[in-house]
């Protein structure tokens, strides 16, 4: 079975860092694009960042720009989310999702992605 491991969530104030994690398994890793995704309450769930498979090209939204860094690394599966300099409006539940053919037009859009992680929830305070 495929699985995506979401954590390293929690409560941090505004102007704190959090470093998320996403452990994959199940899959060739190396050969998957991994997204971070987040939906606060209310809101619709949307594209933070994706790290692609074979060059390890890097995409931020603009409201995350500079602000969060992607990065995977193949030997253990795994995806990083460093998250600086957070703000209240970053809150909201992140989650982790893998494809193996997401094209660069399509790396926002949840629907080109196959595998989902739980989610893990980031709360910044004021």
């Amino acid at each position: 079975d495929v699985q995506l491991q979401a954590s390293g969530g929690g409560l941090v104030q505004a102007g704190g860092s959090l470093n998320l994690t996403c452990v994959v398994s199940g899959l060739s890793f190396e050969d998957y694009a991994i997204g971070w995704f987040r939906q606060a309450p209310g809101k619709e769930r949307e594209g933070v960042s994706c790290i692609n498979n074979f060059e390890s090209k890097t995409y931020y939204s603009d409201s995350v720009k500079g602000r969060f860094t992607i990065s995977r690394d193949n030997a253990k599966n795994t995806v990083y989310l460093q998250m600086n300099s957070l703000k209240p409006e970053d809150t909201a539940v992140y989650y982790c999702a893998a494809d193996p053919s997401v094209i660069s037009s399509e790396r926002r859009n949840q629907l080109a992605y196959s595998y989902w992680g739980q989610g893990t929830l980031v709360t910044v305070s004021s």
